[in-house]
């Protein structure tokens, strides 16, 4: 290569590093979201489960079943809840989501281990988080083992502790249990946001937003009517999914229909406020959908507890996770679709997804207000 053509190179070269050092969203993607990325992943997000909360229904309060709660208590897995003392009080608390998990001794624990060299001790999970369900299992299973392997280190009898593992609300294990609530909350929250975010900027950088504020109808009515063909394709995607998880997948909606769908119309309303945020924000359709995705699919990937156990993540991060709308959807599915819960145990998801609504509306109203004025 010539020393002349060398020489053009470079001034191209430099010329495109003078272009991307000058345009700080650039700079805020190219190094930003790597360091964000390998801090959330490397750090923050983990399949590892700790402090599970996890209830203790001890019959025996013997020296077998005080010296494996022992174990458990001093293990970082787990918070034993010692208030849970009885199978009634243990529904409540798996409805609630209060526990994880519950360890039930039967009563004579320590005579049917030293006499008949056989003991069951049962686990109940809640599989409706299959992941983390299986994950507390192993943790238990193992703890056991550990329980029974150094007791038959000092003596010849083979003794055995047997745990009797009870999946609840995911008996068979299915994956579909958690992939399909964690999906709805994603794909409806990316259409509504996405799809309207687009929409307005889209009139805004054709010219054409003008003409429609100009004409006899007033603005929010403008706005209104770009909202109605989205809130109907959203609830139509609805029904796609739940025909869907009912009719391949094998999985019916175990609570109530109309409370879902009810549910699901204040999500989308949620999700159609936060587009409209994003569109008053935005200047270009690209700007809008890079917005939108960043918006909504990585925060309900990462920190709507679909993939991730929220408990197990740095304060921070936690805190942050309550911003997110997929995450109380995430619940509210949840609860609806897979345990069968009414109203009165997801009333503070509602309200919080509520007043997420009412904020987004009022803050497109105002900054709405001073762009067309």
């Amino acid at each position: 290569m010539k020393a002349k053509q060398l020489e053009q190179l470079l001034s191209f070269i430099r010329k495109e590093f003078y272009h991307v050092f000058r345009d700080r969203k650039t700079l805020l993607m190219l190094f930003g979201l790597p360091i964000v990325q390998i801090i959330l992943f490397g750090f923050a997000l983990t399949n590892e489960v700790k402090h599970a909360h996890i209830a203790i229904v001890d019959d025996a309060k013997d020296e077998t079943s005080m010296g494996i709660t022992r174990r458990i208590d001093a293990s970082k897995y787990f918070d034993i809840d010692r208030a849970l003392n009885n199978k009634e009080q243990l529904e409540a608390a798996f409805r609630e989501g209060k526990i994880k998990a519950a360890l039930i001794f039967p009563p004579r624990a320590a005579d049917a281990l030293f006499h008949q060299h056989d003991m069951t001790v049962q686990i109940i999970t809640d599989a409706s988080e299959l992941n983390t369900a299986t994950t507390i299992d192993n943790y238990l299973t193992s703890i056991i083992g550990d329980y029974q392997q150094d007791m038959m280190a000092t003596s010849s009898i083979p003794y055995r502790v047997v745990p009797r593992i009870r999946m609840l609300y995911n008996p068979q294990l299915k994956g579909e249990h958690t992939f399909i609530p964690g999906m709805m909350a994603m794909i409806m929250l990316l259409i509504c946001v996405m799809m309207t975010a687009i929409s307005i900027v889209r009139e805004k950088e054709l010219g054409t937003m003008e003409i429609l504020l100009v004409s006899p109808f007033k603005p929010m009515m403008v706005i209104v009517s770009k909202f109605i063909p989205y809130l109907l394709i959203s609830l139509f995607n609805v029904t796609s999914i739940l025909l869907l998880s009912r009719f391949l997948l094998g999985l019916p909606v175990q609570g109530s229909i109309v409370l879902l769908y009810t549910e699901s119309l204040l999500f989308v309303i949620t999700g159609l406020s936060l587009g409209l945020l994003i569109s008053i924000i935005s200047k270009t359709q690209q700007t809008a959908m890079f917005a939108s995705v960043m918006a909504t699919m990585l925060p309900t990937m990462l920190l709507s507890g679909f993939i991730f156990p929220i408990e197990n993540m740095p304060l921070p991060l936690q805190i942050l996770s309550n911003i997110v709308p997929s995450k109380w959807f995430y619940i509210i599915v949840k609860s609806i679709m897979i345990k069968g819960l009414g109203f009165e145990h997801i009333w503070k998801e509602t309200l919080i997804l509520v007043g997420m609504t009412l904020v987004l509306m009022l803050v497109c109203r105002k900054n709405f207000k001073i762009r067309l004025e």
